[in-house]
């Protein structure tokens, strides 16, 4: 994958500056990846560049990957994919809940709605602090930092963390990222982006003021306002949303309820 970049800017018309970019794994992809990019660009729907290629964009790590991913909008998926069929490319849903897949010969693209536990949809907001940069020869928008580490937040599986890359995205792009929309996407699972910041201050323990205190304040109020109030009487295992398989035990042999369904009573 090829990128020329113009400078970074805080204006999200200016094009940004990749500090990095990925090695395709299989050198011979390098036609399809370009191809689909010309494609995505034609079909004038709107998608984001996301996954490795928007980390190594904005870390400056420059690692190998197998494909690359974009996000978009679930009314738009359908779109993207019947575009691409209409092409003569192959096409899969491969999870109506949020992946489809563009393929041709080996290769393929990712196209990312939602998130696979069902807290990650893909909105307008997402497109508001998008980024712009060059990808084989087209200007094309890429997802901003905000939702990037939303969207690594819950991948956190036996055979795949990203962690690091959450870290690293805070540690160089922590400027750019909107840390209140960052809060109101995990309002409800607030102790996950607790956790990712405390694994941050960490990792870096000289770099703790890349994190607001106000925000590590109201999370930790939160902690301490949580730990006055009685125990939840339904006994839940939200394990599963980081990884079914991982936590499948829970909730077929241990009484624990899913997400969502009914689980055992604490103490009975």
């Amino acid at each position: 994958m090829t990128a020329r970049t113009a400078g970074q800017d805080r204006n999200n018309d200016v094009l940004m500056k990749a500090k990095a970019v990925p090695q395709l794994i299989d050198p011979d992809a390098e036609p399809f990846v370009t191809e689909a990019v010309q494609e995505l660009v034609k079909s004038r729907i709107p998608f984001l560049v996301a996954g490795t290629y928007a980390v190594c964009a904005y870390t400056g790590i420059s690692r190998q990957t197998k494909d690359f991913d974009i996000f978009c909008k679930a009314g738009d998926y359908a779109r993207i994919l019947g575009h691409f069929k209409s092409k003569g490319y192959a096409v899969e849903v491969e999870d109506e809940r949020w992946l489809g897949k563009v393929l041709k010969g080996n290769h393929f693209f990712d196209v990312i709605f939602a998130s696979s536990n069902g807290t990650m949809p893909v909105g307008d907001d997402w497109f508001e602090d998008a980024r712009k940069v060059e990808m084989c020869g087209h200007t094309v928008r890429i997802v901003s930092p905000t939702e990037l580490v939303w969207s690594k937040c819950f991948v956190q599986l036996r055979h795949r963390y990203d962690g690091a890359d959450v870290a690293h995205v805070i540690l160089k792009a922590h400027d750019s990222i909107d840390w209140r929309k960052l809060l109101g996407y995990l309002e409800v699972h607030w102790e996950v982006l607790l956790i990712h910041l405390l694994n941050f201050r960490w990792i870096y323990p000289t770099e703790r003021d890349k994190i607001p205190q106000w925000l590590l304040e109201e999370l930790l109020n939160r902690l301490k306002a949580q730990q006055e109030l009685p125990l939840p009487q339904m006994k839940i295992c939200r394990g599963r949303m980081y990884s079914r398989v991982d936590f499948e035990i829970d909730v077929k042999e241990w009484g624990f309820a899913d997400v969502g369904g009914e689980g055992e009573l604490r103490g009975d």
